[in-house]
């Protein structure tokens, strides 16, 4: 599968696609792979939100004078950045060297609507001396394979005959008819919702999240505790500015 990687200056054609005959982008050489922006808050705010669009519909249009393409775009977005522009912001080895104002400006490059379009947001701690020299893991990658395989078949046989292959492309009507939760995960699901102000987006991305956790515990019902993963997914940290 592919995986692109491209360098933060890249312009907004570059990344979504473009020119005069146009020409798919980054994002469409990424189709069924995996696109991974380094440094996120670096590219250009308006290659950023470019973003969105195609992330929702999975395809592009890009329109010119002499006509237009449609490139398809089902991408996997792996982004990665500092808390600040130092990097050390709510480290607890290391001070943070930047004023506040730096680090909400710095935060503030990603805009929320594009945060909530990402399932997962998991902060990183420092790695230390001991479990880098350790190298001890606690799965192999062929382990992790295997569960990878196990859960993909589970969704193949769950879409079979249907125009759906993961779990992430199911609209509303398929989360409804495939991501029953018990009472206690929707009560859990009401909760965070409600005192965090998610958008219905974070709404159906937490079960679908949740849907594909049970999967890797090959586990036909969404109970409480897969939804409590899947929340702790999208709630911020308390070393976010807010």
């Amino acid at each position: 599968r592919p995986f692109r990687n491209p360098h933060h200056t890249i312009s907004s054609a570059a990344i979504i696609g473009g020119g005069t005959s146009p020409k798919p982008g980054e994002i469409s050489l990424a189709h069924r792979g995996v696109l991974f922006l380094d440094e996120l808050p670096e590219f250009n705010r308006n290659v950023i939100e470019a973003l969105r669009q195609p992330m929702e519909a999975g395809q592009v249009t890009i329109s010119r004078s002499a006509g237009s393409a449609k490139f398809p775009a089902k991408f996997i977005l792996v982004a990665a950045m500092n808390p600040c522009p130092c990097g050390n912001y709510g480290d607890e080895t290391k001070p943070c060297v930047c004023n506040i104002n730096t680090v909400y400006r710095y935060q503030k490059k990603v805009s929320g609507p594009l945060l909530d379009r990402i399932d997962i947001q998991v902060e990183v701690t420092r790695e230390t001396y001991d479990n880098m020299r350790s190298g001890k893991s606690s799965q192999t990658s062929e382990e992790i394979k295997g569960i990878v395989n196990k859960t993909k078949a589970i969704q193949i046989q769950r879409f079979a005959g249907l125009a759906l292959k993961n779990n992430s492309e199911m609209g509303v009507r398929d989360i409804e008819k495939f991501c029953q939760t018990d009472s206690l995960g929707e009560e859990l699901l009401k909760n965070a919702v409600d005192t965090h102000g998610l958008s219905g987006r974070a709404y159906h991305k937490i079960l679908k999240l949740g849907r594909t956790i049970a999967d890797l515990d090959q586990s036909a019902m969404i109970t409480s505790s897969h939804i409590a993963e899947a929340i702790s997914y999208r709630i911020k940290t308390e070393t976010t500015v807010a």
